[in-house]
């Protein structure tokens, strides 16, 4: 049977656009449906913009520190508009770039909201065009949890690039990464920001030791943590939102007034409505498309890549496995995407980066007596001059029968660009005794991963 494409990818986020310039690459006739800005939610709503926030953030604790290093003190204001209108623009810089690298790899992009007709149908508003393969690469979307009186007073994470005055008072709702970098960024920024979460510590999934380095360097920076938060309701008044909060346990209601707004950040779930799903016999499990390891699902023809599968929501991951696809089907080279070890970050003050297992995960996979764990904390040279207390946290966590690296921990800056690094020396599988062997930098905070004893 003839078809109007090879392949047709329904979102042109990552993890989409990275699939359809790949597969064009090797000959393919690809076409692409997106209903909002290219680049999906990393360009858009978060790693880009986020990140831009984050640098942003920082300049108010530089300014102190150089009066350290003899620079005189800067008195220095923020101006949100600027900041936001410069993020905002940066992003529209980026649209146009994925426009012309779509353009330059022939892949015909359609405008609109693309659902599934049957197996090799796929309708863009009033256009249909029919496909080989079909890939679903449509990301996530944020989450308002239920429950909660009130909570459509309360923006998301997507929202707060939009916001046109800065928060006096943020009020953040859970304990995720994205919840904690937010309250971060706006703490770093000027704003007096609370953060309520339901559980004892933040970032459920981490190591411990990263989850209460960094909870406790939020709440030094003077970000107010109210944790073991059951009950949550949030009331319209005059003088902005009215936040009641209970403990768990206690009897007694605590209430926090917000100039603004309460943000949101309990999380992102696929976003798979007016998908058409239906039409076809791909599976739907646990809210997240159903797929194995070759991305394929239910559906022969019709394979997904990226948030909306829910595996490991990261950019660079929703990139590999659609290029892992395009290779396998369109380049002659059948490979999967492993999940082993796959580097994250945590863009907080301090920032916070990961390999590995946790030394938890070590301990149940391997037996308490097989773990050795080695760790660092100490005040990087940078600090000492304008005398700042911030510290540093390295750990590994090591195999004993082995003495393979099995995870590496960090918190402090420039945490991010140190363990990717260090990721692909837990990725190839080395050992304590070649870290030992690695001549470090010195000085630099990043040589104690390998001088820890």
């Amino acid at each position: 049977m003839s078809y109007d494409y090879d392949l047709f990818v329904i979102g042109a986020g990552s993890g989409g656009i990275a699939t359809a310039r790949r597969a064009a690459e090797y000959g393919a006739k690809v076409g692409i449906a997106e209903y909002d800005r290219l680049g999906g939610t990393c360009v858009n709503r978060g790693c880009i913009p986020k990140k831009l926030m984050v640098y942003a953030s920082h300049f108010p604790t530089d300014f102190d520190a150089a009066t350290g290093y003899g620079w005189s003190p800067v008195e220095s204001q923020l101006d949100w508009s600027k900041l936001m209108t410069a993020v905002n623009d940066e992003v529209t810089r980026l649209n146009g770039i994925y426009q012309r690298m779509l353009d330059n790899s022939k892949v015909e992009v359609y405008r609109g909201r693309a659902a599934l007709v049957d197996a090799h149908t796929v309708a863009v508003g009033d256009q249909k065009v029919t496909a080989d393969k079909i890939l679903i690469a449509v990301g996530g979307k944020p989450t308002k949890p239920e429950g909660i009186p009130g909570i459509e007073h309360a923006i998301t994470s997507d929202d707060i690039f939009h916001l046109k005055e800065q928060p006096k008072h943020l009020v953040v709702l859970g304990g995720g990464y994205i919840g904690i970098e937010f309250a971060c960024i706006l703490k770093g920024l000027g704003s007096e920001v609370t953060l309520v979460i339901r559980a004892d510590k933040i970032l459920r999934g981490f190591d411990d030791d990263i989850r209460t380095e960094i909870q406790e360097a939020m709440q030094k920076h003077g970000i107010r943590v109210l944790n073991n938060m059951t009950d949550f309701a949030i009331a319209k008044t005059d003088t902005g939102l009215q936040i009641t909060v209970k403990q768990d346990g206690e009897d007694a209601e605590a209430t926090i007034v917000a100039d603004a707004v309460s943000l949101a950040a309990t999380g992102r779930i696929p976003d798979l409505e007016s998908l058409g799903i239906e039409n076809t016999a791909v599976e739907v499990d646990g809210g997240a498309i159903a797929v194995d390891k070759y991305s394929q699902t239910a559906e022969p023809n019709i394979y997904a890549v990226g948030d909306c599968t829910d595996r490991i929501n990261l950019t660079p991951v929703a990139i590999n496995e659609g290029r892992a696809f395009a290779d396998t089907h369109f380049g002659n080279n059948s490979r999967q995407m492993s999940y082993e070890n796959i580097p994250t970050a945590i863009f907080t003050t301090p920032e916070a980066a990961t390999v590995g297992l946790t030394e938890a995960e070590a301990r149940e996979q391997y037996g308490e007596d097989k773990i050795k764990t080695y760790r660092s904390r100490f005040r990087p040279m940078y600090y000492t001059l304008p005398d700042h207390d911030v510290k540093t946290l390295m750990k590994l966590v090591v195999n004993t029968d082995t003495d393979q690296v099995l995870g590496a921990h960090m918190v402090g800056d420039h945490a991010g660009e140190i363990i990717q690094g260090v990721a692909i020396a837990v990725k190839m599988g080395a050992t304590k005794a070649q870290f030992n062997a690695t001549v470090g930098i010195h000085p630099s905070s990043a040589e104690e991963f390998v001088t820890m004893r």
